[in-house]
C-alpha cells in the first residue's frame, strides 16, 4: 500500500506540469503564427543555458516537459540533454532534510548545472554540424496520440496529460515494486569500485522514476559512495524525463541514441567532479 500510494503522488505531482506542456503546445499549434514559431525556433540558440537552470529546479517536472517539447521540436537536443542532465528530481529534498551543508547542496546543483550547459552546447554545435535544425511539429506529436485536436485546446491537452499519466502510473508502479525488493549493501558495494563505479551509477541513474536518485542520495549519506558516484547517477537521473521522451517520440534509435549521450556525459562529469569536490 505503501508503494502504491507514493507512485500515486508521484504522479498527482506530475499532472500540473503535462496539463501545462500540452496546453501550450495545443494553443502553439491553433493559434500562434508561423511568425511566433520562428521565435521560438531562433531561442533555442539560448535552450541550453535556461533549459539546465530550469532543470535544477526540485523533482522531474521540467524534464517532462522538455521531452514533450522536443518530440513537437519545439526545443532542440542540446537544450533537452541540458534539462535532462540539471534535473535534481528527488535528491534536492533529501539533501536539505539531512541537513546537509547549504554550501556543498549549492556546489552539487551548479555542478549539475554548468554540465549541462557545455554538453548541451556541445551537443548542439556537434549535432547542427551533421543535421540541420527540424522545424516545429506539433502536429505530428497530436497525431502519435490520437488526441482529438478538433475538440478544443483544453480537452485535446487534458486528453494528452490523462493518456501519459495512466501511462507513467502503470510504469512506476511495477519500477517501485522491483527497487523495494533491491538488495542496496549489495549494490553499494559494486558502487565502491573506482571507475567502475561511475559506471554503475549512471547505469541506476536510467531508472526512469525517483527511485534512483533517492538510492543513490542514501547511499552518499551513508557513506557508502563519495561525492562523484552520487554526481554520476545524478547527471543521469532525470526521473520519469526519459520514460516520457520514448512514450511521445516515435524515433526508438533516436531515443536510445539520448540515452547513450546521456550515460556518456553522466560518467565524464562524475569522473571530473573527483577533481573539483
Amino acid at each position: 500500500m505503501d508503494i502504491l500510494l507514493d507512485t500515486v503522488i508521484d504522479n498527482l505531482k506530475l499532472f500540473p506540469f503535462l496539463l501545462i506542456t500540452y496546453l501550450f503546445l495545443e494553443y502553439l499549434e491553433h493559434k500562434t503564427s508561423d511568425k511566433t514559431a520562428n521565435i521560438i525556433s531562433k531561442a533555442r540558440k539560448s535552450g541550453p543555458l535556461i533549459g539546465s537552470l530550469c532543470g535544477t529546479l526540485p523533482q522531474c517536472g521540467f524534464s517532462v516537459v522538455a521531452a514533450n517539447f522536443y518530440a513537437a521540436r519545439v526545443i532542440g537536443l542540446g537544450t533537452l540533454i541540458a534539462v535532462f542532465l540539471s534535473t535534481s528530481d528527488e535528491m534536492l529534498p533529501i539533501l536539505i532534510s539531512n541537513a546537509v551543508s547549504l554550501w556543498l547542496i549549492i556546489a552539487i546543483l551548479a555542478y549539475k548545472a554548468v554540465c549541462g550547459i557545455i554538453f548541451g552546447y556541445l551537443i548542439n554545435f556537434i549535432w547542427h554540424k551533421y543535421r540541420k535544425t527540424e522545424n516545429i511539429n506539433i502536429e505530428q506529436l497530436c497525431q502519435d496520440e490520437n488526441c482529438h485536436c478538433e475538440d478544443g485546446i483544453f480537452k485535446s491537452a487534458l486528453h494528452h496529460s490523462l493518456r501519459i499519466t495512466l501511462f507513467i502510473f502503470i510504469i512506476t508502479l511495477m519500477l517501485n515494486f522491483a527497487v523495494a525488493y533491491l538488495d542496496i549493501k549489495q549494490l553499494a558495494t559494486y558502487l565502491q569500485i573506482p571507475l567502475l563505479g561511475e559506471i554503475f551509477s549512471a547505469v541506476i541513474g536510467l531508472i526512469p522514476n525517483c527511485s534512483a536518485s533517492v538510492i543513490l542520495t542514501q547511499l552518499f549519506l551513508d557513506g557508502y559512495i563519495n561525492i562523484g558516484t552520487l554526481i554520476s547517477g545524478s547527471l543521469v537521473s532525470s526521473g520519469v524525463g526519459i520514460l516520457v521522451l520514448f512514450r511521445v517520440n516515435r524515433r526508438l534509435k533516436e531515443n536510445f541514441s539520448i540515452i547513450g549521450i546521456i550515460c556518456i556525459c553522466g560518467i565524464i562529469g562524475g569522473l571530473f567532479s573527483n577533481l573539483v569536490f
